[in-house]
């Protein structure tokens, strides 16, 4: 056992640290999965088209991948609270932007630009780094389940949250109250404060700048497949939360029912993200992600072909919610195995910026062609053949550290 390793197991496990980021990756995760809901009420409002709406989204997804290797990068430098206070704020002003849009210009920033950027200071990629630096490695996919898990309750939660508020106070005053509640986060994060500096400490055998940790990992053939895998993750469950009730309502299906699949979608992300953590920390990654995304294609395909009812819609929205975002632990477990936890909220976040121009596309090409054929049908299909695509280049990646010699000289 490395030193390191005896440092990080010897600690008590870090459950003040868990309880708080858990808590930030609902909030963060939530009104931001609960999109979809405000697409129609608004549009009938202000006489915008779905391309206008599926634009705004695409950006906020965008900016979302876009800044979050920048945050994290300042999250591995100077500490995670910073970050995760300053998402917390900027999130609470996107929101409060798209609540009084009175252009599309307002909508694209508001919602867009500063919607994203909050995100993406409050992501995944930046909590789960503060996770890693203060488990063992034998712990970390499940604690990485157990932070997905969380999100996903944000999402379970603010689904039929967001729907009830509309109904009872309107789609603007909602987003005001969504964004009232963002500036909780600056206080959830205290605890969080130190993660970069203990993992300094813990790592001062091998020591890198962020662009030779970059530059590292641009040159790693797993990581670079692990990046282009990602990018399908973000077109799939993208399109799906900005245009699915939309999608439900254009099948004749009651409005109600798109409110039960996202909640079902939420909560079995839940049992999907803490088994994934489970499961990635017993079994190959590389090969769960692989049926990962076939088992994606496969759902999405029997959910076109068979009749769509009801039922059907219900059935999807449980078996695409265990694979929402199992794809987190796994794919996040790789890059702290392949390079350490030093520079991870950056490099996971690289990888997330591939997710978001995933995540960019398939929000905005769901209604540029559903405004040009006037169906969704074309970005599903597309969606299958990226996850089979994805299931292709994940079989060959290595689930392996990173060769150092200068790491082995220096122990």
């Amino acid at each position: 056992m490395t030193s390191t390793t005896a440092t990080a197991a010897s600690r008590p496990f870090p459950w003040l640290i868990i309880a708080c980021g858990c808590i930030i990756a609902a909030l963060t995760f939530g009104p931001r999965s609960a999109m979809g809901f405000f697409q129609l009420p608004m549009l009938a409002e202000k006489g915008w088209d779905r391309t206008t709406f599926g634009l705004a989204m695409a950006i906020q997804n965008l900016f979302w991948g876009l800044s979050l290797p920048f945050f994290g990068a300042i999250a591995d430098r100077y500490g995670t609270w910073r970050v995760l206070a300053a998402g917390g704020i900027i999130y609470a002003a996107g929101l409060m932007l798209m609540a009084t849009a009175s252009t599309p210009t307002m909508l694209h920033i508001g919602g867009g630009v500063l919607v994203g950027m909050g995100v993406a200071a409050g992501s995944f990629s930046i909590v789960l780094a503060a996770f890693a630096r203060h488990t063992p490695p034998e712990m970390r996919s499940v604690v990485f389940g157990i932070g997905t898990a969380a999100g996903s309750a944000g999402m379970f939660l603010f689904a039929p949250l967001s729907q009830g508020m509309i109904d009872a106070f309107g789609w603007s005053d909602t987003l005001v109250y969504m964004a009232i509640a963002m500036l909780v986060i600056p206080v959830l994060a205290m605890p969080l404060a130190g993660s970069s500096h203990a993992a300094q400490k813990a790592q001062a055998a091998f020591q890198q700048t962020a662009g030779q940790a970059l530059r590292e990992a641009l040159g790693h053939s797993s990581y670079l497949l692990l990046v282009s895998g990602f990018f399908v993750c973000g077109f799939q469950v993208a399109f799906i939360t900005a245009h699915f009730p939309a999608y439900i309502g254009d099948l004749g299906i009651p409005a109600r029912y798109a409110v039960i699949a996202l909640a079902l979608i939420g909560f079995f992300n839940i049992i999907g993200s803490l088994a994934s953590g489970f499961i990635g920390q017993r079994y190959p990654k590389p090969k769960f992600l692989v049926l990962i995304y076939l088992a994606r294609s496969v759902a999405v395909t029997a959910f076109l072909l068979l009749p769509q009812t009801p039922t059907s819609v219900i059935v999807f929205a449980i078996v695409m919610g265990l694979l929402w975002l199992s794809t987190v632990p796994p794919t996040n477990s790789l890059v702290a195995i392949m390079f350490g936890t030093r520079h991870l909220a950056m490099l996971g976040g690289v990888v997330f910026l591939s997710h978001q121009v995933g995540s960019f596309l398939g929000v905005w090409l769901g209604g540029y062609l559903y405004d040009q054929f006037g169906t969704y049908d074309p970005v599903w299909w597309l969606g299958v053949a990226l996850g089979i695509f994805a299931a292709i280049v994940h079989w060959p990646i290595r689930e392996k550290a990173v060769e150092r010699p200068g790491l082995v000289a220096a122990e």
